[in-house]
């Protein structure tokens, strides 16, 4: 951190602590509306007949949507019900029960119970008890499947129970004071999920002056915070849109707050600004993380949505920033391909309005094709309840009117920095992206250079996911670190330094070197290991032209001293690992479906394979945060004094009794040689060290066709 953000972060603390200490810094409830007696039923009366503010959840929409889709609306009663029982999920933690009444600081499975005190005061990274869930739990996200449900049915048990909890919540939880309002995200958060969902019950019989005016003066401090405490320097990623997105919503729906025009400008405009910067101009996220680019997109959506239902146009930078996420993430998960993850993942929504568990990239794309018309999304894209709430009929008819755009091509994202080649129902990506997003890199990973390869639509070689935040501190390290990605490792060390469990101090840098999509070429090298007292340059080819099957890996480390160096292959956990001579089989249900062979221009490399080891943490795959199962990860393992070339080559085969190809590795100081086998007799391919870009199949410097 630079002095600037030492001397904010210094008076944000200092300054919360005020806050809860005393009321000094709050405005008066005649501030807060303007007004010097607020006439509370009168405001009621205009808040449930809508006037001058948008209406996303309304008994129209509700009964078109149970119309549309019915299995849709009773899978939200039924989670609705289960809320009403007192029973909460998230991630992949076992269900949580609690009693006749919510304690809202209190961790039924772990049996920790957050303290009643300042927030600021409040240690999250050393409690014994997992932030993340408690977080999760009092972003209060339920409170829309409750009004839903209302609507849905006009049971009015479900709008008592959301009223209630409402007032439980608000009572337990003073402003400022627990874990709840640790952080402005968090109230950003929180807000749209109150704001939406009160909104929803607008109508019910419980809903009182009285208790309108607890949720808006709630509601009133919440956006203060989202402005005054906002997240600023390194902390200024998805956390500031979420607190941005909490303001807006805030100010759009509670036009009769005094500071509601100001806060609404402030947030749109610094949303304009943070989706140019934080979707950046190919699409990609600016965080390195592919699941924190759905959230942040949603978040402006929301926003965006409630815009449009007031009769408004977004502003054309957040319309542009949601098109272009979509265009690249339809480039990606393309007609059915597996999600290739990359980075952290936190489940996060924006607003819950479905029961689904995670939010998938394939209904994020309905949703925006549905708001936006969005041709790529639309052909990868599936229309879900959240999309028929928040885009309502007209994106309905959208959806049906915009034609699905053509087929998936192979693509580079400059910014992002990541390239996609595909063939054949092959599906190749080389991660070549900086860590992550400003100077902590938060939610990336250890990850450059690195592989995942999908045939027909199966995940073969990928990213073995989030694995933990705060539950399993150890879990966490590895499936941030290299040797867990399919890449290369040096001294079985990290390409970056962690110094913390959301904080890089030291960030590898790529350097693309050439790109050639129609060839099925790219090279590529990182300085990570250079930081090393003998500096290592690492350095990588893919090879893997449309019309071939073989697809050629060339790593180039460059070095002086001596030094091991470790390839790594992680396996979906539904593919099986042979060992055979200098390699590994891959199996499928059985089948044999790949041949993974390797060598190294020194040493013979010594073949590994790990399956869920509990030491090391490796041979791990995590489908959702706090959960993994066993994995094969497989690679070489070899020694070196000076440079070494290591080459690995992965073969379709589908004959078990099938010979395992021959492989050599040759270098000198112009070019690493590389001969195989495969089904179309001897290769060779010459890798020019001197020349970027150039590969042949002789020294002539031809490029490999």
């Amino acid at each position: 951190m630079g002095p600037a953000e030492v001397a904010w972060r210094g008076t944000r603390a200092g300054r919360g602590m005020v806050r809860t200490i005393s009321r000094t810094g709050r405005p008066s409830e005649a501030a807060i509306l303007g007004t010097g007696n607020p006439d509370w039923p009168a405001l009621l009366a205009a808040f449930r007949s809508a006037r001058g503010r948008p209406v996303l959840l309304d008994r129209a929409r509700a009964r078109s949507i149970a119309l549309h889709d019915p299995q849709a609306s009773r899978s939200v009663i039924d989670a609705a019900d289960r809320v009403m029982d007192h029973r909460f999920t998230f991630f992949a933690y076992p269900e949580a029960a609690f009693g006749p009444e919510i304690d809202w600081h209190h961790d039924p499975g772990s049996g920790a119970r957050w303290p009643l005190i300042p927030a600021s005061r409040i240690d999250h990274r050393s409690a014994s008890g997992d932030p993340k869930w408690i977080w999760e739990l009092n972003r209060l996200q339920h409170l829309p499947w409750l009004a839903q449900a209302w609507l849905f049915t006009d049971d009015v048990r479900y709008a008592d129970e959301a009223l209630s909890q409402i007032d439980s919540w608000t009572s337990q939880n003073p402003p400022g004071v627990g874990i709840a309002w640790r952080g402005a995200f968090e109230a950003g958060i929180r807000a749209i999920s109150i704001a939406v969902a009160l909104q929803g019950l607008r109508d019910a019989p419980g809903l009182t002056p009285e208790r309108y005016r607890s949720t808006v003066l709630l509601l009133a401090e919440s956006g203060r915070r989202c402005w005054d405490d906002r997240s600023r320097f390194s902390s200024s990623n998805n956390h500031l849109v979420g607190e941005l997105a909490g303001l807006a919503t805030i100010a759009i729906l509670f036009p009769e707050l005094a500071q509601a025009s100001a806060w609404e400008s402030r947030a749109l405009r610094q949303l304009g600004i943070e989706a140019a910067r934080q979707i950046l101009p190919d699409g990609a996220g600016a965080e390195q993380a592919l699941g924190y680019q759905v959230f942040t997109a949603e978040l402006m959506l929301v926003v965006a949505a409630l815009v449009r239902a007031r009769g408004d146009e977004p502003p054309a930078s957040i319309m542009s920033g949601l098109d272009r996420s979509a265009t690249y993430l339809a480039g990606l998960v393309g007609d059915g391909d597996p999600v290739p993850r990359y980075g952290d993942d936190d489940e996060g929504f924006a607003l819950r309005l479905g029961p689904e568990a995670t939010r998938e990239v394939h209904d994020h794309l309905g949703l925006v094709a549905a708001f936006t018309g969005n041709v790529a999304a639309r052909r990868s894209g599936r229309l879900d309840i959240s999309a028929m709430w928040l885009a309502g009929a007209e994106g309905q008819h959208r959806w049906a009117a915009t034609s699905p755009g053509r087929a998936p091509q192979s693509l580079h994202a400059q910014n992002g920095g990541l390239v996609v080649l595909r063939s054949q129902g092959r599906r190749l990506t080389m991660d070549i992206a900086p860590l992550g997003y400003l100077s902590i890199a938060a939610h990336g990973h250890a990850d450059a250079l690195s592989l995942t390869l999908s045939i027909d639509g199966k995940e073969l070689i990928g990213d073995p996911g989030p694995g933990s935040y705060y539950g399993h501190p150890d879990w966490r390290r590895a499936h941030q670190g290299t040797r867990m990605h399919a890449t290369l490792s040096v001294d079985d060390l990290d390409q970056s330094e962690l110094g913390g469990a959301f904080l890089w101090t030291h960030h590898a840098r790529v350097t693309t070197r050439h790109v050639d999509l129609d060839a099925g070429v790219v090279e590529a090298e990182h300085d990570g290991f250079r930081r090393l007292d003998d500096p290592v340059s690492h350095r990588r080819w893919l090879v893997a032209p449309p019309d071939e099957e073989t697809i050629v890996v060339v790593d180039l480390v460059e070095c002086d001293g001596a030094h091991t160096v470790r390839t790594a292959w992680p396996l979906h956990p539904s593919v099986h690992a042979q060992e055979r001579p200098a390699g590994h089989r891959l199996l499928v249900d059985g089948v044999p479906k790949l041949d993974i062979r390797q060598a190294s221009s020194a040493d013979p490399l010594e073949t590994y394979a790990i399956l869920g080891d509990e030491q090391t943490h490796l041979g791990w795959w995590s489908e959702r945060l706090e959960s993994r199962r066993p994995a094969w990860l497989v690679g070489g393992l070899g020694s070196t004094i000076g440079p070494v070339a290591v080459a690995t080559i992965i073969t379709p085969t589908t004959v078990p009794e099938a010979r395992f190809g021959e492989l050599s590795v040759a270098l000198d100081e112009q070019a690493v040689q590389v001969t195989w086998t495969d089904r179309r007799g001897v290769r060779s391919l010459r890798f020019d060290r001197t020349r970027h870009g150039v590969i042949g199949a002789s020294e002539d410097g031809q490029r490999y066709s």
